[in-house]
């Protein structure tokens, strides 16, 4: 089982990674943060967690106000810096424990916290810029890997401190159910007190601040009682993502020791770090197994079912090349270059020889082995000329008029525009 070894808790100001890309560490202004850093990284070099799960925000860098995701979970095998508006940071990406991701995902839909998941995105400073003063990565990989939960604390109605605390009970359940055997550190992300906006620009407050930290280590409940105006009056407006920590509190076990503390107050944000060491206990009775029996319910006999394959997470990883490229359909240029130059555009999307076949001989069914969705394959229908009524019946490896006659009315359709009618 994996086992969760304590908690780390750091504001991930962008000034952190500033300095570090300046070269700052030792300047007097910026000295005081990297000293508070020292202990955080020789924890995580003495403790070496095969993962962190790293809770954070974007910045509305990889997510946008359009599709704002109140807990999304990233499940991809790797993370890049992402550009945020003057070029991307020249660090490596990350490695993503894309298994331990998936489980963690699983878990917490079978306990009702309906996440978003997320691949192929860059992550900007919310995970990057304290990442960076934690640990190397000047030889062009980091030591570890890492599972990000993004919070979107940006754009109101947000989840509230108890939702939090909630999601990091849940969290504990879901690491350690994972029947690997690796050690998990939680790592939060964000605050302290600050305000980045309107006339109340510049809003600190030292002693909400030391008072939060105090609670956090041994009363969290409390925390959970306050609402997000009185973070707010407490700690800035953008300061109440403070409620970000209660999600690594809550995976913690009820009684932690607190074995590094700091603040510093340089400018804009209180930057503090925190190192709390667990005391995890297991009950007589094996609950682990029950918890995974508990995730699997939903989905339970569905191997049963002949010619049915799910659209896991594991499936979508796997086939996200593919889909992509088929996504990509709904753009006139993308299309028209599919049906004039079809070897070009398999070129540059960097497809395999058995993704360019399954394309060109049209095996719908193939394709759906292979990991492709259906509601991406009747996009390249649509495209190609070919109706659902005819993607269906190859499904089944019938012709149309076969199928036709399990049907009790004769029509073809498909997702085209009036300007492409289906077959």
């Amino acid at each position: 089982m994996a086992r969760i070894i304590g908690g780390i808790a750091v504001s991930h100001t962008p000034t952190i990674g500033f300095a570090v890309d300046h070269h700052k560490q030792h300047d007097a202004a910026w000295a005081p943060i990297f000293e508070s850093f020292e202990p955080l990284q020789r924890w995580l070099d003495e403790k070496k967690p095969d993962a962190l799960v790293y809770i954070f925000n974007d910045h509305v860098t990889a997510f946008f106000f359009d599709h704002y995701s109140t807990f999304a979970l990233g499940i991809d095998n790797e993370y890049g810096v992402a550009d945020e508006g003057g070029g991307p940071r020249s660090l490596p990406p990350i490695k993503g424990n894309a298994a331990l991701s998936r489980h963690i995902g699983s878990s917490l839909m079978a306990d009702e916290f309906d996440m978003s998941f997320f691949m192929n995105k860059k992550l900007d400073h919310g995970l990057f810029s304290p990442l960076s003063a934690l640990l190397p990565w000047q030889s062009g990989e980091w030591p570890t890997k890492v599972v990000p939960l993004q919070i979107g604390v940006l754009q109101f109605p947000v989840p509230s401190a108890r939702r939090c605390y909630k999601l990091g009970q849940a969290l504990r359940r879901a690491i350690e159910s994972f029947p690997e055997d690796i050690n998990v550190a939680i790592v939060a992300t964000g605050g302290l007190s600050h305000q980045v906006h309107g006339e109340r620009c510049g809003f600190n407050n030292t002693e909400w601040d030391a008072q939060f930290i105090d609670m956090l280590v041994n009363d969290p409940e409390k925390l959970t009682e306050m609402t997000l105006a009185e973070y707010a009056e407490l700690g800035g407006m953008e300061g109440s993502e403070v409620i970000m920590w209660l999600v690594m509190r809550g995976a913690l076990s009820a009684n932690v020791t607190e074995t590094w503390r700091d603040y510093y107050l340089p400018s804009m944000t209180g930057i503090a770090t925190l190192i709390l060491e667990n005391h995890a206990r297991l009950p007589p009775v094996d609950t682990l197994t029950r918890h995974r029996q508990h995730m699997a319910r939903q989905l339970a006999g569905v191997e049963k079912l002949p010619g049915t394959y799910p659209f896991t997470h594991e499936r979508s990883l796997n086939g996200m090349r593919l889909n992509a490229f088929l996504h990509k359909l709904t753009q006139p240029a993308w299309r028209e270059r599919f049906l004039n130059e079809p070897q070009a555009l398999f070129a540059e999307a960097a497809l395999s020889e058995e993704e360019q076949k399954l394309l060109m001989t049209r095996d719908w069914r193939g394709l759906i082995q292979y990991g492709a969705s259906f509601f991406l394959l009747e996009k390249m229908g649509a495209v190609v000329g070919v109706s659902n009524l005819h993607i269906y019946a190859a499904m089944r490896g019938q012709t149309l008029d076969e199928f036709q006659k399990t049907r009790n009315q004769q029509v073809t359709y498909s997702v085209a525009g009036t300007k492409a009618p289906a077959n």
